[in-house]
């Protein structure tokens, strides 16, 4: 293995914190791939990760005073192809495109439910745009854009909120947002009068091809979103040592480009699209200390992976003075939290050329966090970028940063970033999510209750009428409870409740649920309590559910049930284990309940039912063939009738005739014999 001495600019770091160089090539061409290194002066390092960026980017870890391997962690440079952005203007029902940069904006369609308005827009910072979305508690107290079709990799997405353009309308909601899951921010009283937090701001990582952002109601008006902005970023963005990863989410709770009075997009700045479009909040100088410096000079190692920082962004700055040659800045905070700070560093002034020139320490609530930090010395020169980045755990409302000078000028900086380090939830099960979107559907869950997003986290959020629980075998929430007593469900009970393996409780009382009880109720085998009492249910009580061995609780009290109550069950009283089957006209077979007639099993109910019906339908077919047969009969009888008429009709004159000449013959002969006898 080859090894080096080349002197490499010394690098002192406290316990737990790691650096992060954006340095000339020149300070790395003696680095290869599997090169080993001794540093020219002993660090005052232990075990830390640090991250150097250079012409080639470079990744090393200290893990004793000596040698240090080097590996390549990822190429410099520009970035190839366009990453993967979507913005979305809500409510809109057309695409819009915003100036001066021609920015376009998707139409709100298909991606949530809510209700279309106007916009009223509270701060200048905010896209220009003319409509929102809101969501009244009347469609739930939890409403989420559901984002499909979304490459896997790191983003960041970002928020912003407007007010309702109606008088009729409470002007400022509170309520909190969750991006996958995990809640990141709590909008409070006053926000519409505060730039900074008109928006809230993240890095997430999408791990599928799609992401889900929350608003959750806390019965302060009704949520209210101008905005949705989806941008990716490199995958190793902002890495700041074990903490960072997947498991991870950083919220953005302050951005600071200093010595300009200009707010700016990074798209301002002229910045690489890999880097989001972050907003820079301006701030000339600190309220007790510094004054602004600028300058024209181009910046080197800037917009370079794989953080992508702009090169504007390191043209400008706040330095001490004579009167206050110290930086202090102090920013509010939510306590016991972990915030990871970047400083960002190029020596631009034109009056110090050298190493040593200017040192400063810097400190974060009192505590040293870098000590003796000489720009020059660290990057090769002046007009070049370097960036430092610590964790610090608060345990107060404040954070307070302070830079120190120690020799020659004054403290300067150019730029900082300060992210709030969230814990990224564990979600719940798919398995599970899918059967209470089923139950959802097929129970009639009315829209106030919700069932939107993640059912059991951000843990402050969880789904109405649910009891979750963690499973540490899995790394998921399971649902371990559904308590949907009075709610006014009006439909049927799903066999999919049985992918719900994890249930102990189920409670549907007082409800209008009808159909059958699912046999498949049997196979939850921890269920301990199940209420399905004064319902429309009706059918048999399944024999499945007396395999429930851990069940205390069976209410199936006040509904339409029939049929003997199975012999399993008679036994739950032995179990100390109580059930109530009154309010069920039709069933028998337990004491409190009518006797039942001779036993049948199903199959013999099954068959008799077959056969009642086979011989019902003979019957039919039987009558309907000797109906048809009397049809045809008396149809041939009209038709010979019809044939014979004149024949008859004939016959009988002529018949009438005869029997009439034959009655009056002899009257006639008498008559010619008494007239011959007149003569005489």
């Amino acid at each position: 293995m080859p090894t080096t001495d080349h002197p490499l600019p010394a690098i002192p770091l406290l316990s737990g914190h790691h650096i992060v160089l954006l340095c000339p090539a020149s300070h790395l061409h003696f680095l290869s791939r599997e090169s080993t290194l001794r540093w020219s002066d002993p660090p005052l390092i232990t075990a830390h990760e640090c991250l150097m960026t250079g012409r080639a980017a470079l990744a090393f870890t200290l893990v004793k005073v000596g040698p240090v391997r080097c590996r390549v962690l990822e190429g410099l440079g520009e970035r190839g192809g366009e990453p993967y952005a979507v913005r979305i203007s809500c409510g809109a029902p057309e695409d819009v495109t915003t100036k001066p940069t021609n920015t376009i904006w998707k139409k709100d369609f298909g991606y949530t439910g809510g209700k279309q308005a106007n916009a009223t827009i509270p701060s200048f910072i905010e896209p220009q745009l003319k409509t929102l979305r809101y969501f009244p508690l009347s469609d739930g107290p939890e409403n989420c854009y559901f984002i499909s079709d979304i490459p896997r990799g790191r983003y960041e997405v970002r928020l912003f909120f407007a007010l309702i353009a109606d008088p009729n309308f409470d002007n400022e909601p509170m309520f909190d947002i969750s991006m996958e899951g995990t809640q990141i921010h709590s909008l409070k009283s006053g926000w519409s009068n505060n730039d900074e937090q008109s928006f809230v701001e993240a890095l997430v990582f999408v791990p599928n091809a799609s992401f889900t952002t929350c608003f959750h109601s806390t019965g302060h008006g009704d949520p209210s979103i101008l905005s949705i902005e989806i941008l990716q970023v490199d995958d190793t963005a902002y890495y700041f040592g074990p903490l960072w990863g997947k498991g991870t989410v950083l919220r953005t709770a302050k951005r600071l480009t200093c010595g300009t009075g200009k707010p700016a997009f990074d798209e301002d700045y002229g910045g690489s699209h890999w880097g989001g479009d972050r907003f820079w909040l301006a701030i000339s100088y600190f309220p007790d200390s510094g004054q602004s410096m600028s300058t024209e000079h181009s910046i080197s190692m800037t917009s370079i992976s794989p953080n992508f920082y702009p090169e504007k962004l390191y043209q400008s700055a706040i330095v001490g003075s004579d009167l206050q040659p110290d930086l202090s800045f102090e920013m509010e905070v939510e306590p016991n939290r972990n915030y990871s700070v970047w400083l960002h560093f190029s020596e631009i002034d034109p009056r110090i050329a050298g190493e040593g020139e200017r040192t400063f320490d810097i400190s974060l609530n009192g505590d040293t966090a870098f000590e003796s930090i000489d720009i020059i010395g660290m990057t090769g020169g002046s007009y070049a970028a370097l960036v430092l980045n610590t964790t610090v755990e608060v345990s107060g409302k404040a954070l307070a940063i302070v830079l120190r000078g120690t020799n020659g000028s004054h403290a300067i900086v150019n730029a900082i970033e300060v992210f709030e380090v969230i814990p990224a939830e564990s979600k719940t099960s798919a398995d599970e999510v899918s059967a209470l979107q089923i139950l959802k559907s097929s129970m009639g869950l009315p829209r106030r209750l919700g069932w939107n997003g993640d059912p059991c986290v951000p843990q402050q959020h969880p789904w109405s009428g649910l009891g979750c629980q963690f499973d540490s075998k899995s790394g998921n929430w399971v649902i371990d409870g559904l308590g949907l007593d009075n709610q006014g469900l009006k439909g049927f009970l799903p066999n999919d409740i049985a992918k719900l393996q994890h249930l102990q409780s189920i409670n549907f009382s007082e409800n209008n649920l009808y159909g059958a009880i699912p046999s498949s109720l049997g196979t939850i085998a921890g269920l301990q309590t199940l209420d399905l009492s004064y319902n429309q249910l009706n059918g048999s009580i399944p024999e499945s559910l007396g395999q429930l061995t851990l069940l205390q609780i069976l209410n199936l009290n006040g509904n339409l049930l029939s049929g003997r109550v199975p012999a399993s069950l008679g036994g739950l009283p032995l179990h100390r284990a109580s059930f109530n089957f009154t309010g069920n006209a039709g069933l028998c077979g337990i004491p409190g309940l009518p006797s039942c007639g001779p036993h049948l099993s199903v199959a013999a109910k099954i068959g008799i039912a077959f056969g009642a019906s086979f011989v019902f339908l003979l019957a039919v077919v039987a009558a309907l063939i000797w109906w048809k047969r009397r049809e045809n009969i008396l149809r041939a009888q009209r038709i010979a009738a019809a044939r014979e008429a004149p024949y008859a009709k004939a016959r009988m004159h002529f018949a009438r005739d005869v029997q009439m000449t034959k009655h009056h013959r002899p009257h006639d002969q008498v008559r010619s014999h008494t007239l011959i006898m007149d003569p005489t």
